[in-house]
C-alpha cells in the first residue's frame, strides 16, 4: 500500500529507525514519563503538547493534531515527497534503497536531475581542460581560493561561445527540449536555441540532498554585466525555497548550531576556505519564509549577515518583515551588519576567524532590531512619537503566531512607548490576536464501537493481536469497520514482523483509509499497558461475535421461513445457533 517501494523494504527500514532519533535530530526531546515531549515544531505554543511514543514509533500533537511515523515526519518537517523520505531514512541508518525504486520521481523531474548533473561535470571539465581556462583560474587565485575549495563546491567554467553546451549535452530535440525546461538553454525571436551561460565562473545549486537543480553564473571581467546571473525558476528549481551552500554546510557539520546568511555564493565560499563552513546565500530573492523555515528546522540559531549601510539596512527589514511568520519556535533569529566598505571575504581576511566569530557572537536579537528600526522611523521620544511607535507596530504584531514569544516581544514594545499591558493590548486590539491553529476535537474511547476500538488498540498495539485465537465468525458481518479489522488482524498474522504503530501504519499508506487509520492509531485508550488492554480487546471480538452469532441466526431463521428453506446443514448450525 506504500507505492512503489516494496513494503519489505520499509518493513525492514523502519526496524532499524528509532523515530525518537529522528526528531530529536530537529527538535530537542524531553524525556515524560515512558515518552518525550517537546513545543510542537507544526504550531507555536507555550507549553509542550507534542509527544513522541518510543514504544509505538508514533508522534502526536495534543495541540493541533499533527500525527504520524517517522516517514510523516520527515515528510510534514523536512518537506520531503515520500520517496526522498524514505531514502533520508535509509542512508541515516546505512540501508541501499532497492535500485529500482530509487528514482520514484516523475520521470521528467529525473531527467532534468540527469541533465543538471551532466552539465555540471561539462562545466568541470572545462575549468580543467579548455585551452582558455588560466583566466578563470587566476581570477580563483586572486580570491584566494584553494583547489581544495574549489573542488568542494564544484566551481567550474562556461566558456565564451554562444552553443558549447547545446552541442555537447543536446543529442536530439527531446533533449534539447529538457535543456531548455530547466533553464540551461535559452530560445530566440528566430526560435534558435543557445546556452544561457556564457563566459562564466558555475557555480551549481544543490537541493538539501546534493542533486543539482540549478546554476549561478559570475563574470570575472569587471565592466560585464550582469555580474551574477542565476538559473530561471523551474520544474525543480524554485528560488525563494533554495539555498546556496546548505548542502555543503550539513556535509561539513555534523550538527549545525548557526547558520549564517550572507549575500552570494563568493561569500559562502570565502569564508569556508577560512574555516566557517555554516554560511548559505540566497538566490537573487529576499529571504522568504520557505527559506526561513528550511534554516530553523536545521539550527537553532540563524543569523542573517548585512552591510552596514542604508541599502544593508533596508535589505535587514525585509528580512525582519518576512520572518514575522515563523517568530516563536524554538530557535533565535540576529542580525550582524558589517563595517562599512566590508563583505564577508574581506572582514574574514582582515580580522580572522576567531574575530569574526566573535562579531557574530555579537549579532543584534530579532527584537532589538525590531523595536530600534520603528523607534527611528517614529524619531524622538515624545508621547506623540511613542504613540506612533504602537500604530507602526500593530500590523506587525498580528503577523506574529501568539505565544509567548509574542507576549514577551508586545511586553518590550508596552516598556519602549511607556505604557502599560492593559492599555497596550486594549489598544492592539484584534490586530493581534491569536492565529494559533484550533484544536482539533478528538473522540474519546467511549464514543467507539467495538470495532472501532478494537482497530484502534491494535494500531498501537499490534502484537496483541496473539491474544485472538478465533475470529472467524466475524465474516458474518459485513460493516465496513469490522472488514478493515478483518483486513488488519490478516496483514498481521501474515507478517509477524509489524510491532510497532509505526510500522503497521505505513503498510497502508496511499490507501484511501489511512487518515481514518492515523486518528484511531491517536485516539486514546483507558490503559496504556498490553495485560490491561488484552482483555479489553478480547472483549471487543467477544462482542462482536456476539453480533456475528445474531445476525447469523437471523438469516437463517429467515431462510428458513422461505420457500427455499435450509439445507441439511443449516438446519443443524440453526439449531446450534439457538
Amino acid at each position: 500500500m506504500a507505492g512503489k517501494i516494496p513494503p519489505q523494504f520499509i518493513d525492514a527500514l523502519l526496524a532499524r529507525v528509532d523515530i525518537v532519533d529522528v526528531i530529536d535530530a530537529r527538535v530537542p526531546l524531553k524525556k515524560a514519563g515512558k515518552n518525550l515531549q517537546a513545543c510542537c515544531p507544526f504550531h507555536n505554543e507555550k507549553t509542550p503538547s507534542f509527544t513522541v511514543s518510543p514504544e509505538k514509533q508514533f508522534y502526536h500533537c495534543f495541540g493541533c493534531g499533527a500525527h504520524g511515523t517517522a516517514i510523516s515526519f520527515l515528510m510534514e518537517y523536512d518537506q520531503l515527497s515520500f520517496p526522498e523520505a524514505i531514502q533520508e531514512l535509509a542512508e541515516s541508518v546505512g540501508m541501499q534503497v532497492p535500485a529500482a525504486q530509487q528514482n520514484a520521481l516523475r520521470p521528467v523531474q529525473q531527467n532534468l536531475y540527469d541533465l543538471l548533473e551532466k552539465a555540471n561535470q561539462y562545466y568541470l571539465h572545462q575549468l580543467q581542460h579548455h585551452p582558455q581556462r588560466q583566466v578563470f583560474l587566476d581570477y580563483l587565485e586572486q580570491r584566494g581560493l584553494s583547489t581544495e575549495i574549489v573542488h568542494q563546491f564544484d566551481i567550474g567554467m562556461a566558456p565564451d561561445g554562444w552553443d558549447n553546451l547545446f552541442r555537447t549535452l543536446a543529442s536530439n530535440n527531446e533533449t534539447s527540449r529538457l535543456l531548455e525546461q530547466a533553464g540551461m538553454l535559452v530560445k530566440n525571436d528566430k526560435g534558435r536555441l543557445y546556452d544561457r551561460f556564457r563566459n562564466r565562473l558555475m557555480f551549481p545549486i544543490r537541493d538539501r540532498r546534493g542533486r543539482v537543480i540549478g546554476f549561478g553564473g559570475r563574470v570575472i571581467e569587471a565592466d560585464a554585466l550582469p555580474k551574477y546571473l542565476n538559473s530561471p525558476e523551474t520544474p525543480i528549481f524554485r528560488k525563494g525555497h533554495e539555498l546556496y551552500g546548505l548542502y555543503q554546510a550539513r556535509k561539513a557539520n555534523r550538527r549545525l548550531d548557526r547558520i549564517l546568511i550572507v549575500e552570494g555564493y563568493m561569500d559562502v565560499i570565502a569564508l569556508a576556505q577560512y574555516g566557517v563552513t555554516n554560511a548559505v546565500a540566497t538566490l537573487g530573492t529576499a529571504t522568504t519564509p520557505d527559506h526561513l523555515r528550511q534554516l530553523i528546522r536545521s539550527a537553532p540559531e540563524v543569523v542573517f549577515c548585512f552591510d552596514g549601510d542604508q541599502a544593508g539596512l533596508d535589505a535587514a527589514w525585509r528580512a525582519a518583515e518576512n520572518a514575522l511568520p515563523v517568530l516563536g519556535g524554538n530557535f533565535e533569529l540576529k542580525f550582524m551588519f558589517l563595517p562599512a566598505g566590508d563583505d564577508p571575504d574581506s572582514l574574514i581576511r582582515r580580522e580572522g576567524k576567531a574575530q569574526f566569530e566573535t562579531m557574530l557572537n555579537d549579532a543584534q536579537s530579532f527584537s532589538a532590531f525590531f523595536l530600534d528600526h520603528l523607534k527611528q522611523r517614529v524619531g524622538g521620544d515624545s508621547m506623540d512619537a511613542r504613540a506612533r511607535l504602537i500604530e507602526l507596530a500593530k500590523p506587525y504584531l498580528g503577523r506574529i503566531t501568539a505565544g509567548v514569544y509574542r507576549d514577551m516581544l508586545a511586553q518590550q514594545l508596552a516598556e519602549q512607548a511607556q505604557t502599560s499591558r492593559h492599555v497596550l493590548n486594549k489598544h492592539l486590539g484584534k490586530s493581534a490576536e491569536s492565529n494559533r491553529p484550533a484544536k482539533k476535537k478528538t473522540p474519546t474511547v467511549s464514543q467507539k464501537t467495538p470495532e472501532r476500538l478494537a482497530i484502534s488498540i491494535l494500531l498501537q498495539y499490534p502484537t496483541l493481536h496473539l491474544a485472538l485465537t478465533e475470529t472467524e465468525s466475524l465474516a458474518n458481518l459485513s460493516n465496513k469497520g469490522v472488514v478493515v479489522l478483518r483486513q488488519l488482524l490478516e496483514m498481521l498474522r501474515n507478517n509477524p514482523q509489524l510491532t510497532n504503530s509505526g510500522m503497521l501504519l505505513e503498510r497502508w499508506r496511499g490507501h484511501e483509509l489511512f487518515p481514518h487509520l492515523e486518528k484511531l492509531a491517536k485516539m486514546p485508550l483507558d490503559f496504556d499497558e498490553t495485560d490491561k488492554l488484552r482483555p479489553e480487546l478480547v472483549g471487543c471480538i467477544q462482542k462482536l461475535q456476539q453480533q456475528a452469532r445474531y445476525e447469523r441466526q437471523k438469516y437463517l431463521t429467515e431462510k428458513y421461513k422461505s420457500p427455499a428453506g435450509l439445507t441439511s446443514s443449516e438446519k443443524e448450525e440453526l439449531r446450534s445457533l439457538m
